[in-house]
């Protein structure tokens, strides 16, 4: 190779490999920093695009996860209220039948029926009160309630709603149900069975909707954690062997740096030439 004061080809390919060397070490470096092989689109715009495509997914189904939560509790509330009103039924039918035994006295029977319906009005009590975040589902005032089902929200879990109140259809007692006689308390029994195979069949449903909204809700974690991993596989560094990769540039660079002074020197050799 011919020497030139103008010239330095052998400082230029020492410089090129010196920068070549030095962008390698910034794109480890950032690598090390962000725990990420994929950080921007510019890493890899096919990968990048994808990745954001299923933390779009990831985030979705977190909201899902969130409305599942939501319509579950006021489903259980639904269903606590609802086994407290089966409750009341039987008890209630104790009392009528218990009161529709002829040979009772006057004062006993009074004496039951206060207690027939001070647990009447328990279920008022209960109905009215048995919402969660503002919503009841056994009060009438909902037809039904729906829980987002998908990360785009174009399917939906719908639970219909179950009317305990008195005399609201599944619990056929009237609001002012009471007995003066053993005849009028017959009469009650019937009706109280009556509404507690109503409310168990109703019951039965809740129950239902609340186990899918359950099965669902351990279906959309475990898709979201399946999601994350696969967000990870594509875009997470691998430490281990950025760590390697980093030890050898910091080698190659010093490397660099030697050659390229020593590339800056040769042009002084013409001096020589010239003593």
């Amino acid at each position: 190779m011919a020497l030139s004061v103008n010239t330095n080809a052998g400082a230029m390919i020492a410089l090129q490999n010196l920068n070549k060397t030095n962008m390698d070490m910034n794109e480890v470096q950032n690598r090390i920093n962000t725990g990420l092989e994929v950080a921007s689109a510019k890493d890899n715009g096919g990968v990048y695009a994808i990745a954001q495509r299923m933390r779009s997914q990831v985030n979705g189904y977190g909201v899902v996860e969130q409305s599942l939560n939501l319509a579950a509790s006021v489903t259980d509330v639904a269903l606590a209220a609802g086994e407290a009103i089966s409750d009341i039924l039987i008890e209630m039918k104790e009392k009528a039948l218990a009161a529709s035994d002829s040979s009772l006295d006057a004062a006993s029977r009074t004496a039951l029926n206060e207690d027939f319906k001070a647990l009447r009005d328990q279920i008022a009590t209960i109905t009215s009160n048995a919402e969660f975040n503002g919503t009841n589902l056994i009060n009438g005032t909902v037809t039904s309630i729906s829980a987002l089902a998908n990360s785009d929200g174009s399917n939906t879990i719908l639970i219909s709603d179950q009317n305990f109140t008195l005399a609201g259809g599944t619990v056929t007692v009237a609001a002012a149900a009471s007995f003066a006689s053993a005849g009028d308390a017959s009469t009650l029994v019937t009706t109280i069975e009556t509404s507690l195979d109503n409310l168990n069949t109703s019951l039965a449903k809740l129950g239902t909707a609340s186990k899918s909204l359950e099965i669902h809700k351990g279906f959309v974690s475990r898709l979201s954690d399946t999601l994350e991993q696969g967000i990870g596989n594509l875009v997470d560094a691998d430490l281990a062997k950025e760590s390697a990769r980093l030890q050898s540039l910091q080698v190659k660079q010093q490397l660099g740096v030697q050659a390229l002074s020593i590339a800056n020197q040769a042009p002084q050799t013409i001096l020589s030439f010239f003593g």
